[in-house]
Formats: C-alpha cells, sequence, structure tokens
C-alpha cells in the first residue's frame, strides 16, 4: 500500500474543498471495499479524507419520505423500526448482504459506490477494462460463471462484471432519490440514473461528478410494506455474493396486482430494474403461470457466456419465487 496523506474535515462543505484541492483524494467511511483495494494496489489514491465525524447517520421521515444519511451503518439501518415499518423491503435487502461484522462496519454511501468483485479486476497482472481502460476484459475470453447477461441493448459491453450491492437492488425496485453536495452546492439525482453501464468508460461506476460526496438517499413512501421479498440465490448461504437476486414488491387489492416493481442483481453491470415486467403484471391476478410467463419473456433479451448460461434459467426461477412469495400463493 502506497503512503497516503489523511485528512479529516469537520463539515460537509470543508469535504467537498479538501477533494476539490486534491484531484486523486477518496473519501473513506467504513472502509470495508476501499481498504481492500488499496491492499492489492487496484487503487491508491494519494490523500484519504475521512468523514466518518461528519452528521450523516440520522434515519428521519420527511414528507413522503423516508431520509436515510450516508453515514448510517448498514446494520443500523436493517434494524431501524422507521425502515422495518415503511421500507422493509429494504431491510431484507440489508440483512441479506456481506456478513454481520461487515454490516456493522459498512455505511449506506459506501454500499453504493463499492466496486465490482470481479475476480479478473481484482487481479492486477489480468487486463481488465474496469481497472485499466482498453486493456480488455478477461472475463468475456475466461471464466465468466458470475458474470452479465444483461447489457445495453445497443451497444458492446466492455465489460462483463455485475454490481455487488443487495441493498442497491432494493433501492432500484423502490422510488429512491441520491442526495449529491458537491463543489457547485447539493443536487439529486434518481437512483436508476445513479450506476453506468459499461459501454463507454468502463472504470466509472456512477454519475458522480469529480469531488461529490453522497449524503443521504431518500425512498418515498409506498403501498409495498405487505407483498414484498427479497430473494438471493448464492454458492452457500453463509457470506457470499449473489448468482443471482430479485427484489419483487406488490401492492395488491381485490385480489389483483395494482403495482408492481422487479428488480434484479447478479446480473448487469448495474442493479437491473425490469420494467416491462412491471407493466405486464399490473391489472392481473397473481399466479404462478402469470408469474412465469412474464419471467420467461424477459429472459428473451438475455445473453450468456460460455460458463454463465445457467443464469438464464436460473434468473427467471428466482423471479417466479420471488413474486410468489410477495403475493403471498404458495
Amino acid at each position: 500500500m502506497r503512503p497516503f496523506q489523511y485528512l479529516r474535515p469537520k463539515t460537509v462543505g470543508e469535504a467537498v474543498t479538501m477533494a476539490a484541492d486534491h484531484p486523486d483524494a477518496q473519501y473513506i467511511a467504513g472502509g470495508t471495499n476501499l481498504i481492500d483495494l488499496m491492499k492489492r494496489g487496484i487503487t491508491s489514491p494519494s490523500t484519504l479524507i475521512d468523514i466518518n465525524h461528519l452528521p450523516l447517520k440520522k434515519i428521519e421521515h420527511r414528507y413522503d419520505r423516508t431520509r436515510i444519511g450516508a453515514l448510517a451503518l448498514n446494520s443500523d439501518v436493517a434494524q431501524h423500526k422507521l425502515v422495518t415499518r415503511r421500507q422493509p423491503l429494504l431491510a431484507e435487502a440489508l440483512l441479506a448482504g456481506a456478513s454481520g461484522q461487515i454490516r456493522n462496519m459498512a455505511t449506506v454511501g459506501g454500499n453504493l459506490l463499492q466496486r465490482t468483485r470481479c475476480s479478473y479486476f481484482y487481479d492486477v497482472a489480468m487486463p481488465c477494462n474496469k481497472r485499466n481502460p482498453g486493456s480488455g476484459c478477461s472475463a468475456e475470453g475466461g471464466i465468466n460463471r458470475t458474470h452479465a447477461i444483461f447489457f445495453n441493448a445497443n451497444e458492446k459491453p466492455s465489460c462483463i462484471a455485475v454490481h455487488a450491492s443487495d441493498m442497491c437492488v432494493a433501492l432500484t425496485a423502490l422510488d429512491t432519490d441520491v442526495v449529491i453536495a458537491g463543489p457547485n452546492g447539493e443536487r439529486t439525482l434518481p437512483f436508476k440514473d445513479f450506476h453506468r453501464l459499461s459501454t463507454q468508460q468502463p472504470e466509472l461506476d456512477t454519475y458522480l461528478a469529480p469531488g461529490e460526496l453522497v449524503t443521504a438517499i431518500e425512498v418515498q413512501d409506498n403501498a409495498f410494506t405487505e407483498h414484498h421479498h427479497y430473494l438471493k440465490v448464492r454458492d452457500r448461504a453463509s457470506y457470499a455474493f449473489a448468482l443471482v437476486a430479485v427484489a419483487a414488491a406488490l401492492q395488491m387489492d381485490g385480489g389483483k396486482i395494482w403495482e408492481a416493481r422487479v428488480a434484479l442483481g447478479g446480473v448487469a453491470h448495474k442493479p437491473w430494474r425490469y420494467w416491462a415486467v412491471e407493466l405486464m403484471l399490473r391489472g392481473n391476478a397473481p399466479s404462478e403461470k402469470l408469474f412465469r410467463e412474464v419471467a420467461e419473456h424477459e429472459m428473451r433479451s438475455a445473453k450468456a457466456g460460455e460458463y454463465n448460461a445457467y443464469k438464464i434459467n436460473l434468473t427467471a426461477n428466482a423471479m417466479v419465487a420471488a413474486l410468489k412469495t410477495a403475493a403471498g400463493i404458495s
């Protein structure tokens, strides 16, 4: 690990100014991902800006939304009464992520910004467009068992790694905004526009501008508190990243689905939301036949590599299972 300068701002404004003065600086909070990357030489910032003492841990309800500070710990958010009551899908997803020890250190903001766990990204001896743009994607012709099956329809991906977060899958299914502080003041970005696909600049995971700092997320109130499920399929039941994850949420009334949300993890460079599936579900009575039809319809656009074709059937089956649980049918 290279030597680095350590700075500790007292305010959000001071943190943003420090980042502007040190272009290759990085913010550090829990450090559950960043420290690993520094130890492996994947990232080597000359300056770390410690934001742990900033007042960004509060969880509160404002008007029609739940606001969660970027420094709130994953374990605290998952167990907070406001979250379990108003956003239970988010609490479910957080409890499915990582281990208890990591959830006790990891922050909401850091979870949003975590890097892929692609083994080729972590192996500095192998070409990787995300680590070294233009060097190639080793996973394309390598062991791509855990890699993406969904891409931008119009462009060839330059990276087939998947996004690692469980929390972000749930936030993608819900109406979420990201609150960001930067040199030009505060702005809000819809969560669906926060992460990037890999067709251009695969080294960039988000649409944050240099020096910007995530200060909070805001999740709008919804009618999904009764019918929801987060299903994570992984190689082992203990700490492991998802092969496929499904966040399913339904608003039911009179035996029919009036609103639906479906988002996937482990299948794309960013959390993947199924807009077409949601439209197909609306106004219909829930059934395994309906869920199977919409799941298989969406799988037509999947593109597998040599070792991850199994993900197509696995994703469809996981979608059906998650929707059945959310709907309360056996």
